[in-house]
């Protein structure tokens, strides 16, 4: 069952679950706040939840407020894309063959495709070519991290997500990565496969889960950072 409260002017999600604690988060790009928490939990209890965390709270508002935003993309000639952190620029090719994008140099990438294409079907090849890029980069971070955790993913996927860069299902040993970490440094696509498999090992975060991060990618908080400051995304936001 979802509801919603207002709390100190900010509008709250809550969703009840059969869950032991409650969680709190706040999601790009304008900075709403979700509460999951136990069914039995009434809304004055989250009510004076909410309140106690309103600093933290307004902190992230502020920093998705702050971070930089990409126009939405019209997929023409000289628009600026990004690949692995590094800008590109975007040069559309006639092309009666079959779609396909190709990286000419260290600053331009062709999408070649036939010249009645609209924006939606380049857009369409451009992440079709991310979801590639993704797929060659991903198993060898895996082969690489699990002995290090000592875990074992049954099933990974690519998909996008509008509020997460990953998450895992623990029961079923499942990850998903977030396609749009295509576009950011191979350092932050890392921290999230380690952040992702740590959750199969520890599901909140909490010290346990911190414990497990320091100690297998020291420099975590600096790749978080990192992905933090690297511009969003244009998206049309609905929930």
């Amino acid at each position: 069952m979802n509801t919603k409260i207002r709390v100190g002017g900010v509008a709250v999600q809550i969703v009840r679950k059969d869950i032991k604690n409650l969680h709190l988060g706040v999601y790009p790009p304008s900075g709403w706040v979700r509460v999951a928490v136990p069914l039995r939990v009434s809304n004055e209890a989250v009510r004076l939840a909410v309140i106690g965390k309103l600093g933290w709270i307004k902190r992230q508002r502020a920093r998705f407020e702050a971070q930089p935003r990409l126009s939405e993309r019209e997929m023409v000639s000289g628009e600026s894309h990004f690949v692995l952190g590094q800008r590109f620029r975007l040069c559309v090719v006639n092309h009666e063959g079959a779609a396909k994008v190709v990286v000419r140099n260290k600053s331009t990438i062709e999408l070649r495709m036939r010249r009645e294409t609209n924006t939606e079907q380049r857009a369409r090849v451009l992440q079709r070519w991310y979801r590639q890029q993704l797929k060659q980069l991903i198993p060898p971070l895996l082969e690489k991290w699990q002995p290090v955790l000592s875990v074992q993913v049954a099933d990974w996927a690519i998909k996008r997500m509008k509020t997460k860069w990953g998450c895992c299902n623990v029961e079923a040993g499942r990850v998903w990565l977030n396609l749009e970490l295509a576009k950011k440094p191979v350092q932050c696509l890392e921290y999230i496969v380690v952040h992702e498999l740590a959750h199969l090992l520890e599901r909140h975060h909490n010290d346990r889960f911190i414990a497990l991060m320091d100690k297998s990618l020291p420099k975590w908080r600096m790749h978080r950072d990192e992905l933090n400051r690297a511009p969003l995304a244009h998206e049309t936001w609905s929930y």
